[in-house]
């Protein structure tokens, strides 16, 4: 992919996930559940995120009993644009990337092999 957004795959996997409901507040288990990251990944993304403006995070006002405050977390305006930004320009990438394959023409080479041994096949 030639074009970047500036953003890693998992960041773009964070404002994707808080992007689907932009006004609510999300906990960042919901989070990590939705995207599949890690949390040593997820929340230094989400810091990173907060500390450009993009998204706003705040404390839990009234955690439920016996359980902890969650931090929360939302995209800001700045996030939305950001967002829609990233989002032109991975379409473009991939349309782009798109025009320029051949899918008549098979990713392997006759007589290719795989690591076992097994003959590899041509993927149309």
């Amino acid at each position: 992919m030639s074009a970047r957004s500036g953003f890693s795959a998992q960041t773009l996997a964070v404002l994707a996930a808080l992007c689907a409901q932009p006004s609510q507040w999300r906990h960042g288990y919901a989070l990590a559940r939705q995207t599949g990251l890690k949390s040593g990944t997820l929340y230094p993304i989400l810091i990173r995120l907060a500390d450009r403006g993009l998204v706003e995070a705040c404390w839990q006002d009234e955690p439920q009993p016996g359980r902890p405050r969650r931090h929360l977390y939302r995209l800001t305006t700045d996030g939305l644009a950001a967002v829609a930004l990233a989002g032109a320009a991975l379409a473009g990438a991939a349309l782009a990337g798109a025009a320029l394959a051949d899918p008549a023409e098979p990713t392997t080479r006759p007589g290719a092999r795989t690591r076992r041994g097994v003959p590899a096949r041509a993927v149309p």
